[in-house]
């Protein structure tokens, strides 16, 4: 079995995403035949998307990224897939990074121990909760906004790069077998004359 039907045979159906109570108002949508075709653009603007959603929203990652692809008419199952780019193993490293990045993008100070961070419940700033929850979010905001921008901008060049280097490998290939087979069958004709 080839990579291709392996990866079909565990992407979403049709059904599966119109049956999901969160993609129910997209159900007339995901009808088009469209979003579900496997092509360069629409495949990489589908991982593109997935990326882009799940790196940027915490929460209905998949409902957003399968909307943006039924608006800018990307693959379907690779948005909704590719949206596992942040999973539970992934997303605490991941917000710490962009908090950092974030910080210093904002020109906050990046705090130097957990007690110093501007959400803190410990931190005795005179803030309320609220106030230090959106101390800490727009640094993160920025961060994931940042790394949101550019994983997306990678993977469609990345998932566009390999399509095309795929697609030419096997021209290649091709072409060379269609060469091979006409000098056998050339060579099959030359040897037959001399012997007339």
């Amino acid at each position: 079995m080839s990579l291709r039907e392996r990866l079909r045979r565990r992407l979403p159906t049709r059904e599966s995403l119109s049956g999901n109570r969160w993609l129910r108002p997209l159900a007339p949508w995901l009808g088009e035949r469209r979003l579900w075709h496997f092509s360069r653009r629409g495949v990489a603007l589908g991982v593109a998307l997935g990326v882009f959603f799940g790196f940027l929203v915490p929460l209905a990652q998949i409902p957003m990224s399968v909307g943006g692809a039924i608006l800018l008419r990307a693959n379907v199952p690779m948005a909704a897939v590719s949206t596992l780019v942040t999973n539970p193993a992934t997303v605490g490293p991941l917000y710490f990074a962009a908090y950092r990045v974030g910080a210093a993008l904002t020109g906050r100070r990046v705090p130097e121990a957990p007690e110093d961070l501007p959400g803190d419940a410990n931190a005795d700033s005179g803030r309320g909760p609220v106030e230090r929850a959106l101390a800490l979010g727009r640094p993160l905001f920025v961060g994931l906004l940042v790394f949101a921008s550019i994983g997306a901008g990678l993977a469609y060049a990345l998932v566009s790069a390999a399509w095309t280097l795929r697609v030419r490998a096997l021209r290649r290939k091709g072409r060379h077998g269609r060469l091979r087979d006409r000098d056998v069958a050339g060579r099959g004709k030359d040897q037959a004359r001399p012997g007339d």
